[in-house]
């Protein structure tokens, strides 16, 4: 039976995508829910798995051309066997095919102790892709079988196994006819839909709003010492690391309050207060920077925020980040201090009207009560959209900041 192969329906604030990768050729075997094609929109890349098992019929839609929300893409074949394409040299499918045929219960390779992992095509291609090493990934699928997500997650878990060659795993696999050659090579690549709509909102918030940057230092040492103090009991009793982010988050929502219109977007000629704070956390992945956003951060504790900027950090890295994850958001963070920045003025995230910047942690001799000592001291930024924020607002917005954090009580206080 032939059926559509069909882009995903895109929510109301995705108008288009790109067809980034086709993971199966025409004729090629695939297994149900098997990942089959990437749809790259200008927020996430979406995912399209085979409905049964089967092959790709047709392909309609050759990567890098656009398609509409749920427009048809190709056609699938239930049922069909994919032997003429294992048999032209498709060395996944072949694996696949023999693992399949020859495939032993979970308990006889429990028994057994097999060292060859029974992998399905996509999760092979993710263990390839990531240099881990199948037989050290539990296999949860039938028979023993190591999926995708079986992959995902060990991965995710950390556990990723060391490199089996002394090269670089990334310059072994580059296929030779993609590096350019002669004495000053060139390479062009189209930018990706997701790349080019950050260039294009990083340009119009700029080119748009009346944006200007404050700075100010803060001492880390307390939040430091507390972390030092109470690191083991926390993880202990949460199951998550106490870090930074969750300070700032929850000394930001307290700035917010107190300062409405840094929590406030610009529509059109209306300037929309909100009486929540959803504080977006800039993420940056190999695909570009995306901004999930943490809901009613008033309503969340330490261990709450931090668990959350933990699933959307592994969300992201995975490409797994929904749409309804980066919609929305009242004011911005980003941290360039765990690349190394010292100093920055961060983009604001348009409608909201301002973002706030931390930066690396650097010990500096510092005058302190006439004496000299070395503290680890943090650059803070906040760029702001000056139509919205007065001056005076966004430097007293970022001193309250500071104040919360080189005294972290005043957050519990509300002082």
């Amino acid at each position: 039976m032939s059926t559509e192969i069909k882009a995903p329906v895109f929510p109301e604030s995705v108008a288009e995508g790109t067809v980034a990768t086709w993971h199966k050729k025409p004729g090629e075997a695939c297994e149900r829910d098997e990942l089959i094609v990437d749809i790259e929109t200008d927020k996430v890349v979406l995912e399209v798995v085979a409905p049964a098992d089967g092959v790709i019929e047709e392909i309609l839609k050759d990567e890098g051309d656009t398609v509409e929300s749920g427009e048809v893409i190709g056609r699938f074949k239930e049922g069909a066997a994919g032997s003429k394409s294992e048999e032209s040299g498709s060395e996944e499918s072949k694996t696949a095919s023999a693992s399949k045929e020859q495939e032993p219960s979970r308990e006889d390779v429990s028994a057994a102790g097999v060292d060859e992992a029974i992998l399905s095509p996509a999760a092979r291609k993710l263990a390839d892709e990531n240099n881990v090493d199948p037989a050290d990934v539990k296999g949860s699928g039938k028979g023993g079988r190591v999926t995708k997500e079986d992959v995902q997650a060990h991965i995710e878990g950390g556990n990723k196994a060391a490199p089996t060659s002394s090269e670089p795993r990334k310059e072994a696999a580059a296929p030779a006819a993609d590096v350019p050659v002669g004495d000053r090579p060139e390479k062009r690549v189209p930018m990706t839909r997701l790349r080019a709509s950050i260039a294009k909102r990083l340009v119009n918030a700029q080119q748009s709003a009346a944006m200007l940057t404050t700075f100010n230092e803060v001492n880390m040492k307390p939040v430091m010492d507390l972390r030092k103090q109470y690191k083991d009991s926390f993880e202990k009793r949460h199951g998550i690391k106490l870090g930074f982010m969750s300070f700032f988050a929850k000394a930001a929502t307290e700035a917010l309050k107190r300062f409405p219109a840094v929590n406030a977007s610009i529509d059109g000629n209306d300037m929309v207060y909100h009486g929540y704070q959803d504080i977006g956390v800039a993420v940056s992945t190999d695909r570009g920077l995306v901004v999930p956003v943490v809901r009613d951060v008033d309503a969340l504790g330490l261990a709450d925020i931090e668990k959350k900027i933990v699933e959307y950090g592994q969300k992201a890295k995975g490409g797994k980040l929904g749409i309804e994850e980066m919609t929305g958001g009242t004011f911005t963070i980003t941290n360039g201090g765990i690349f190394g920045s010292l100093i920055s003025t961060p983009i604001l995230n348009p409608p909201q009207t301002a973002i706030l910047g931390m930066h690396k942690i650097q010990e500096r001799p510092m005058a302190v009560n006439g004496q000299v000592e070395i503290l680890p001291m943090m650059y803070l930024a906040l760029s702001y959209d000056h139509r919205m924020i007065d001056g005076k607002e966004a430097v007293q917005f970022l001193v309250a900041i500071k104040e919360m954090i080189e005294d972290p009580t005043r957050i519990l206080l509300d002082v």
